[in-house]
């Protein structure tokens, strides 16, 4: 076990922000984190890292930090319909969807190419393309901080929501997630009605469908409108996309006639955050390193030597522009430190 003082997070967050931690080490077992924690048991302040794709620095981090290394992509189970899949939470995310790929698993292709490690996936019920973690969860092992004790959770107990879940909610900061089980199809259930799937595979000129085809049509639309991390700093879509009254969205397109809007089965309807971000004039914006992506105004970028607190700042004027124009306030889904 290495602890390192005045540690550089700057390759350990995508959006490249220059931070440190006061203290900084790494775990790849339960047994591994419970000697860290029981190291550091004068500080209540650790802060648990893992792909460091979806957090926003905006200060150095006067405690620990502990980077998940635990890997490993196991098949546990399997019946007539599913496998039963466990995996480190310090897996990478692509590199695990790829694996699903090329045993045939179904159900995690329309999640190609989201950055991060899959601890994250159940924590933000990562999602895209018409698919989110909910539909492929099975269970997750977290370990209780403060009582030092493993537990396990279903689907219920996730209490999972749009980019949402109870370790964002009532459970912030007590639980570290260390691995993640997922049901998967033997028999592929496709989904492609969702954003521009079908139009890329038929530009793709695929004849036969398949999740390998469906992954790949992901990626390529994800590469042509995302700006990469390793050459852009970024975490991302930086909003949540809102959902409205229907009652709202009535008189919202009525004075917008090309807003679109998703609706809901609890009656609300889903706006598209980049539509109304480009609306306020945002899209293409810089200010210094910090800006809003040319391709997609939802992806907030430091082009090179933006501070955390510059983006940060950046992102409440959009709020506020947001607001003032459409009366709709957007939530950011980036975690800020």
């Amino acid at each position: 076990m290495q602890i390192i003082e005045n540690f550089s997070l700057k390759s350990y967050n995508t959006f490249s922000i220059e931070a440190s931690a006061q203290y900084f080490s790494s775990f790849q077992t339960m047994e591994e984190l419970e000697e860290l924690l029981q190291v550091s048991m004068g500080s209540d302040d650790h802060l648990i890292l893992g792909g460091g794709s979806n957090i926003l620095f905006t200060r150095n981090v006067s405690g620990w930090v502990l980077k998940n290394e635990i890997t490993g992509i196991e098949k546990f189970h399997e019946d007539d319909e599913f496998y039963y899949v466990r995996v480190g939470a310090g897996e990478n995310w692509h590199r695990f969807v790829m694996h699903c790929i090329q045993n045939h698993w179904a159900g995690v292709e329309n999640l190609s190419l989201i950055p991060g490690n899959t601890g994250a996936s159940p924590m933000q019920n990562i999602g895209a393309y018409g698919v989110e973690i909910k539909d492929v969860f099975h269970e997750l092992e977290a370990f209780h901080k403060r009582e030092r004790k493993m537990v396990k959770f279903g689907l219920e107990d996730c209490e999972f929501g749009y980019r949402e879940s109870i370790f964002k909610q009532r459970f912030k900061d007590q639980f570290v997630i260390l691995k993640v089980s997922f049901r998967l199809r033997k028999q592929p259930v496709f989904n492609t009605s969702y954003g521009a799937i079908e139009e890329e595979l038929k530009r793709m000129g695929v004849q036969t469908l398949s999740i390998a085809a469906i992954s790949q049509a992901v990626i390529n639309i994800r590469t042509n409108k995302l700006p990469d991390p390793t050459i852009i700093g970024n975490a991302g879509s930086f909003f949540k996309n809102p959902e409205i009254e229907e009652k709202q969205f009535g008189v919202l397109k009525s004075e917008y006639p090309s807003m679109v809007g998703y609706p809901l089965a609890d009656g609300k309807v889903k706006l598209a955050a980049g539509w109304l971000i480009e609306q306020c004039g945002w899209k293409g914006y810089r200010r210094g390193d910090a800006g809003c992506h040319a391709k997609q105004a939802l992806v907030l970028v430091n082009y090179g030597n933006a501070t955390g607190r510059e983006i940060y700042v950046l992102s409440e004027e959009i709020q506020d522009s947001v607001l003032r124009k459409f009366g709709v306030k957007l939530e950011k889904e980036v975690n800020i430190f």
